[in-house]
C-alpha cells in the first residue's frame, strides 16, 4: 500500500507496473487489477487548525469577517487596496504608480454619486450624534435604515443634512422605545429645536410612519435618576401616574409634562422639597406645565398635599 497527494496523477502501479487500475469513489483508493497493490491518497485537511469543545467556543474563534451593518454607506462589504511599506522597496517606480492609480480608482469609486456621497456623510453625521447621546447601536441601525428611506424618497434634497440625521436618531429613539427628549437631539448636532421638529415631522409624514407612544413610566425612571432621587419615590409617582391614567387624565396630554408632575407630587410627598425649577430643567417643559399638570392630578385623584 502507497499514499499519494490528492493532486498526484497515477496511470500505472508503481509494483507491477501494470496499468489496469480500478477506482473507488467512495474510498478514492486505486487497486491494481494484477497484483491487488492499492494505492491510498492522502486527503487534506479543509478545516480549522483549532478545536471547540462547546459551542461558544466555537463562535468565539470563527473567522467570518465583520457583520452587515446599515451605520456605513457601503454596509461594510466593501475592501481596500491597503498601502502596507514592507515591500515597496521592491517594487519599480512603475509598479508604485500604478498601485497609486489602483487605491485612488478603487477609493473614488466607492462613492460614485451624490447619494452615495451624501450617504457617506450623513452616516458619519448620525453615528457622531448617536455616540455623544449615548444611544444603542439597535437604534442607531434602525435611525440608518430610516435615513436611506429618507434619501430614496428625496426627502433630504434642499434640506439640511444634519437636521434631517437627528430627526432620523429621534424617530428611531421613539420607535424602540429609548427615552431621548427633542432638544437634548438638537443639541447634539448643534441645532434649534424647532428645526429638529420640522424635519422629524415631514419624515413621518412622507414616509407614513408610525411613532408609537414611549411608555409614560420610562420617563418617570429618568427624571428620578437625573434628580439623584431614590426609589421610593419612583414607585409613589407611577402609582400616580396609574390613578391618573384610571380616571382618564393622561389622554390628550403629554406624557413628559405629566411624569415630570407626577417626579414632582411624588418627591413632595415624601419630603424631598425638590422645586418645580429643577423638575422642569431636567424634564424640559416649563413650570406652567408642571404646575397646570399636578394641580389636575391632586383635583381628579383627591389627594390633600401643602405646598
Amino acid at each position: 500500500m502507497r499514499k499519494i497527494a490528492m493532486d498526484e496523477t497515477i496511470s500505472r502501479c508503481p509494483e507491477c507496473g501494470s496499468v489496469n487500475l480500478l477506482f473507488d469513489k467512495r474510498s478514492g483508493e486505486i487497486s491494481c487489477v494484477g497484483c491487488g497493490y492499492v494505492i491510498v491518497p492522502v486527503m487534506a485537511d479543509a478545516g480549522p487548525e483549532w478545536r471547540a469543545f462547546d459551542g461558544e467556543k466555537e463562535d468565539d474563534r470563527s473567522r467570518s469577517g465583520a457583520p452587515i451593518t446599515m451605520k456605513m454607506h457601503d454596509k461594510g462589504l466593501s475592501t481596500k487596496i491597503s498601502w502596507r511599506r514592507r515591500g515597496r522597496g521592491e517594487m519599480t517606480k512603475a509598479q508604485l504608480e500604478k498601485l497609486s492609480n489602483l487605491k485612488k480608482w478603487d477609493r473614488r469609486t466607492q462613492v460614485a454619486n451624490s447619494n452615495e456621497r451624501n450617504l457617506t456623510r450623513a452616516l458619519s453625521e448620525l453615528n457622531s450624534i448617536c455616540s455623544t447621546l449615548a444611544i444603542p447601536d439597535a437604534v442607531s441601525e434602525t435611525a440608518s435604515v430610516l435615513y436611506r428611506k429618507a434619501l430614496k424618497n428625496k426627502l433630504v434634497r434642499g434640506r439640511s443634512l444634519r437636521g434631517m440625521a437627528a430627526a432620523t436618531v429621534y424617530l428611531a429613539c421613539k420607535q424602540c422605545g429609548v427615552v431621548r427628549l427633542l432638544p437634548e437631539v438638537a443639541r447634539a448636532t448643534n441645532m434649534t429645536k424647532k428645526e429638529v421638529g420640522r424635519c422629524y415631522r415631514l419624515v413621518v409624514e412622507v414616509l407614513s410612519l408610525r411613532t408609537p407612544a414611549i411608555d409614560t413610566r420610562l420617563y418617570v425612571s429618568r427624571f428620578v435618576n437625573n434628580l439623584n432621587l431614590k426609589g421610593d419615590v419612583e414607585t409613589l409617582a407611577l402609582e400616580i401616574l396609574e390613578n391618573a391614567k384610571a380616571v382618564g387624565l393622561t389622554s390628550g396630554r403629554g406624557p413628559i409634562g405629566m411624569a415630570a408632575a407626577a417626579t414632582y407630587l411624588a418627591s413632595i410627598l415624601l419630603n424631598y422639597r425638590k422645586t418645580q425649577h429643577e423638575v422642569a430643567e431636567i424634564a424640559k417643559v416649563t413650570e406652567v406645565t408642571i404646575r397646570n399638570r399636578y394641580k389636575e392630578m391632586l383635583e381628579r385623584i383627591g389627594m390633600d398635599v401643602y405646598i
